[in-house]
């Protein structure tokens, strides 16, 4: 007969809860610093407000600049327009002018 007596361990009723908590902890962690967590994301809104304010001024750049370049093309040439960028780029005036740069 077999009467080897042995104390029964307890620790298997630990390990549940131990892996849960690993788990859960893990996975909070990471869903609140990860690269795609709430703070990234945070940050992420941050720079999409900044970027469509700065879209916005590169609109109106845009729309500035091709109204010019309406204004100097072939069909609706104004001298004018035409006079004021060869001064400009080539940095011409006569004496009797008064050039301001903005």
């Amino acid at each position: 007969m077999w009467t080897k007596q042995h104390k029964k361990r307890h620790y298997g009723r630990l390990v549940t809860p131990i892996m849960a908590t690993a788990f859960f902890s893990y996975f909070g962690y990471h869903s609140l610093n990860g690269d795609l967590g709430l703070r990234a994301t945070e940050v992420f809104e941050q720079r999409r407000v900044a970027r469509e304010a700065e879209l916005g001024d590169l609109v109106k750049v845009r729309k500035e600049l091709e109204r010019q370049v309406s204004l100097m093309s072939a069909g609706s040439l104004e001298k004018d327009m035409l006079d004021e960028k060869a001064r400009y780029y080539l940095n011409v005036s006569r004496s009797d002018e008064i050039v301001i740069f903005k």
